[in-house]
């Protein structure tokens, strides 16, 4: 797998866009700065169809997965735009130990390693105490909340998101980490979720990029452990984890099959695009603003990110009274253009999205399916 992307100048970026997305670049260079996060009213539900493909100013159709790797390129090198480029290298985890408790079933370690030379990731590792060969092992990755990891392991937070406590009680290696901002890895003299230091010193990266890179470090973390079998690892999260977990899955192949609770909407058609390009707090892509100034039209969309899972398992739940993520009808149109990619690759049946009723949330019945999805393609038989 390739960790960076060349960057491409600006006459190089618009081409590709033009080439690959038409229309979707018009006016960025000349975009005037807003003072005010104004949401997109009436704004339509236009996603590119994941199946065209242009070139030379004319459009095809893509009608089989050789075809569909031109596209899934540019559509990667296009993301790489907005989320920065990776480190040129891995640091060497140099993971240490903090603190192990062994409790009612499992062991649960507080761990540190390097996710790059100068930064440290903090995260609880809970193995199953009766593991008698490598097991399955799944990323455990939290929402927005300032306790971040603490909450998947159960140790504090709300019952429903102890998804990664619950998932060791059925036999699985899990790792929870902290995201940048939250947890033990708030920046000092911040907030917790605010990404000003970061963005300031890392002025050609993204907060969702390092956030990428961060958890494929996890993956790495969990590679090195005799106890985990390499070949099933899987990651589930729910919202801010819901869509780190996707785009990992994304961007890692090494992920065998993903779960994301209230992760996704799409930015097209969305109440408020501006949440994903914000001018302070939580910065998620800091160079999509412009795009949105312009007339809410983007060179990207989240059905182009899943798009890059296929033909691995990916299964996701919304909900109707959901007020994080009130857009559920862009998520009904991301899954009908994913849908397409899963079925050009004849693996329909690796592909699930779910909608239900219900605020932001993961209830008990949603982990129960979440759960036997993963069970079935990291191909665990829980006791």
């Amino acid at each position: 797998m390739t960790n960076k992307i060349p960057y491409l100048n600006r006459r190089g970026f618009n081409a590709l866009l033009a080439a690959s997305f038409p229309a979707f670049c018009q006016g960025v260079s000349t975009a005037k700065s807003s003072e005010a996060d104004e949401p997109c009213s009436k704004q339509e539900i236009r996603l590119r169809d994941i199946l065209m493909w242009y070139q030379e100013g004319t459009s095809k159709s893509i009608s089989s997965p050789d075809e569909w790797i031109q596209k899934r390129q540019a559509i990667t090198q296009i993301l790489f735009q907005f989320l920065g480029a990776f480190p040129s290298s891995r640091a060497a985890l140099d993971s240490h130990i903090k603190k192990e408790e062994r409790l009612n079933g499992y062991t649960r370690t507080k761990v540190e390693y390097y996710v790059e030379p100068d930064d440290k990731a903090q995260a609880y590792l809970l193995v199953p105490t009766n593991v008698t060969k490598p097991a399955p092992a799944v990323l455990a990755l939290h929402q927005t909340v300032p306790q971040g990891k603490d909450e998947p392991v159960g140790i504090a937070g709300k019952p429903n998101m102890y998804y990664g406590l619950e998932l060791v009680e059925r036999g699985y290696v899990v790792l929870a980490p902290d995201s940048i901002t939250a947890g033990e890895r708030v920046y000092p003299g911040a907030a917790p979720y605010v990404t000003a230091p970061f963005d300031a010193s890392h002025p050609n990266w993204s907060a969702m990029g390092k956030m990428l890179w961060d958890h494929m470090r996890g993956v790495d973390y969990l590679l090195a452990l005799p106890v985990v079998d390499k070949k099933r690892i899987g990651v589930i999260g729910h919202s801010l984890g819901g869509y780190n977990a996707f785009f990992l899955a994304a961007f890692d192949e090494r992920i065998k099959a993903a779960v994301s609770s209230c992760g996704l909407g799409t930015i097209a058609g969305a109440p408020n695009p501006f949440g994903w390009a914000r001018k302070e707090w939580f910065v998620h892509f800091p160079k999509l603003r412009p795009y949105l100034e312009v007339g809410c039209t983007t060179p990207f969309d989240f059905h182009e990110v899943i798009s890059l899972i296929a033909p691995r398992p990916f299964l996701s739940f919304s909900m109707k009274q959901d007020k994080i993520f009130p857009h559920w009808q862009g998520a009904i149109a991301a899954a009908d253009q994913i849908r397409k990619i899963y079925s050009l690759w004849g693996a329909e049946n690796a592909f699930r999205s779910v909608l239900k009723e219900g605020e932001h949330d993961f209830p008990s019945d949603s982990r129960v399916l979440a759960y036997e999805w993963i069970d079935q393609w990291l191909e665990h038989k829980s006791d």
